[in-house]
């Protein structure tokens, strides 16, 4: 299997916390674009099925995806392989620093 970033291969981000993630500087025409029912019941963040975001498809470390991609949240959007966040995130799923 290919990929084309090392987030296709890993996900550990998207499923970190419940209360991530939660969105910040979009305005309404960006929110609207998010399916309501991955919003969670506040309207401050997606939804997420324990920590994990509803949005995200397949499995932590192997292969996965966001079903809502074009549209993410900002803070997935600024969210970038090998951050601090990044390194926390893999280091909870028992994943590797990326180099």
């Amino acid at each position: 299997m290919t990929v084309e970033s090392p987030c296709q291969a890993c996900g550990a981000c998207c499923a970190c916390s419940s209360d991530w993630p939660r969105f910040t500087t979009e305005d309404d025409a960006a929110l609207d674009l998010v399916p309501p029912e991955l919003v969670n019941e506040r309207g401050s963040g997606m939804r997420c099925n324990g920590d994990r975001c509803a949005a995200l498809s397949g499995q932590i470390g192997v292969a996965t995806s966001c079903l809502i991609y074009a549209v993410r949240p900002e803070v997935c959007r600024t969210c970038m392989p090998g951050d601090p966040e990044c390194i926390v995130a893999r280091r909870r799923h028992g994943l590797p620093p990326l180099e």
